[in-house]
């Protein structure tokens, strides 16, 4: 988790690019936080930015 919304985009990005797989990004209280989409289970709304790397 991360309070810098620009370092979480980067390393969510950097890890879908790795991965090759999908990361979402995602925003609890004042922490932002990233995790591979097939292992979100939070609340939707809490999405700010999908990355796909086929995209």
């Amino acid at each position: 988790m991360s309070h810098d919304l620009a370092l979480a985009r980067k390393a969510a990005w950097t890890l879908s690019r790795s991965l090759m797989a999908s990361v979402i990004l995602f925003r609890v209280e004042d922490q932002f936080g990233f995790v591979e989409a097939t292992e979100f289970d939070g609340e939707e709304a809490s999405i700010i930015h999908e990355y796909d790397p086929y995209a």
